[in-house]
């Protein structure tokens, strides 16, 4: 009796760590898929715009500006069609892109961030399209034959979601043209990880109250109300995975339009 009773208690426990295991397991395998979206290969075209060699930059309606046409964006910018552009809430996002025909395409893939949109075209109904700068849409082909993978126009390509990487660059905020006391609007850079903002909320100095920014257009938002007094915390929560991030103070008190203040944080740091 004692030994059956011996028995039963070592595969009850022997259950439970099983149990235990399977659910820790189940766990960490959802929470890898919220941070990392759309970690398959996808199908989608490309396209190309601008010189053959060149970067492809025009600023793009997420409104980055100039900040396209140097460094690290340059020629990894690429627009993207309306069901990946989300209305600007992909701006920032990165790709990586691969071309399919292994007599001309190598195995490498480029990485794209998010900075214009293509309607019309490749990109309508409901397509899934990137229109990729010359160079990087003739990176993807094995050395030497990047004019020949151009000549072709459009491509089949995959894709997939990749965190973005900005090394040495921290998240720092641009305060728009036209800002005011009442009427603030701002643009976020350099932003790690999913790249893309679903919210972004404002709190003034010695205030408890974070205030919701209203999404604008592409990358920017804005808040009406006032008058605002700095400094202002900002805090944003990206779209793809809803991961927060607080820069307090990152505004100063006599903030001044045109300006970006950088901040000392990201989320791979």
């Amino acid at each position: 009796m004692l030994l059956f009773l011996h028995h039963c208690s070592f595969r009850l426990i022997t259950a439970l760590f099983s149990a235990a295991a399977l659910l820790q397991w189940s766990t960490a395998a959802a929470q890898l898929q919220h941070r990392l979206p759309d970690l398959h290969w996808l199908p989608a075209t490309a396209t190309w715009y601008g010189s053959p060699e060149g970067d492809g930059s025009d600023g793009g309606a997420c409104g980055y500006g100039n900040l396209v046409d140097v460094k690290p964006l340059k020629a990894r910018v690429g627009a993207v069609s309306p069901i990946l552009f989300r209305n600007g809430e992909g701006c920032g996002a990165c790709y990586k892109v691969k071309c399919l025909d292994h007599n001309i395409c190598s195995r490498r893939a480029v990485t794209i961030i998010v900075t214009d949109e293509c309607p019309g075209g490749y990109c309508s109904n409901g397509n899934t399209h990137f229109d990729l700068s010359g160079a990087a849409f003739g990176r993807m082909a094995i050395a030497g034959e990047g004019g020949q993978l151009r000549n072709r126009g459009e491509i089949p390509v995959i894709y997939r979601r990749t965190p973005c990487k900005y090394p040495g660059k921290n998240i720092a905020f641009h305060v728009n043209e036209g800002s005011t006391d009442y009427w603030l609007s701002l643009l976020v850079e350099f932003e790690d990880g999913d790249g893309d903002i679903g919210a972004m909320q404002i709190k003034e100095k010695n205030s408890g109250e974070w205030l919701d920014m209203n999404h604008l257009w592409g990358a920017n938002w804005c808040i009406i109300g006032g008058p605002l007094k700095g400094p202002f915390s900002v805090r944003l929560t990206t779209l793809s995975t809803g991961r927060a991030l607080s820069a307090r103070d990152i505004i100063p008190r006599n903030w001044s339009p045109k300006a970006t203040y950088t901040s000392r944080l990201n989320f791979f740091t």
